[in-house]
């Protein structure tokens, strides 16, 4: 046994890594959760012309999040990040009716990926303070959820500009990452 692996035994409580990839189209939200994880100042968040990383600890998990861009040029890429993912977060924006059949294409398309055959997925759907934003069940409902039969997944209403509903899903992705 080397001194690094003694070293880790040693450690009352190992602090344990996962990678959460963050996607959804573009305009969804992504890096303003990404930024609300983060305790980073919201105001300046522009379009992700590729990705951002961030790690953010919670509930004894050190979360390297991914945010990749969601725009169209760049989504055929989100397929070279699907090794290794622990849990996948996608967020839609409930006020893109026009678009919701395209982001539930995109993500339907993603989850039949065998890298990803076994991840959780959270779904944000983000906006909920817009009055024309749909809620998460008629989202869950639009999109088809109920249709993922073999995997553990959840909807959660969300607000990236003010962090409502955040906190609730990252406790989600954490209990599941635990099974």
């Amino acid at each position: 046994m080397g001194l690094l692996s003694l070293l880790r035994k040693l450690r009352p409580n190992p602090e344990k890594e996962a990678r959460i990839l963050l996607l959804g189209l573009d305009n969804a939200g992504k890096t303003t959760i990404l930024k609300q994880l983060a305790s980073e100042d919201i105001t300046t968040v522009t379009p992700t012309a590729g990705f951002n990383i961030k790690s953010v600890a919670a509930d004894g998990f050190k979360l390297n999040v991914w945010d990749i861009g969601g725009q169209w040029k760049i989504r055929p890429y989100w397929k070279n990040y699907f090794a290794n993912t622990d849990v996948l977060i996608y967020v839609i924006d409930c006020t893109d009716r026009k678009r919701l059949s395209e982001a539930g294409s995109e993500l339907f398309e993603m989850l039949m990926d065998n890298r990803l055959k076994r991840v959780p997925l959270l779904v944000f759907a983000n906006k909920q303070d817009l009055p024309s934003a749909m809620s998460a069940s008629e989202v869950a409902e639009a999109l088809g959820l109920v249709r993922l039969e073999e995997r553990t997944w959840e909807i959660k209403a969300c607000t990236a500009v003010d962090g409502t509903g955040i906190k609730e899903g990252m406790d989600w992705v954490c209990k599941n990452m635990k099974k």
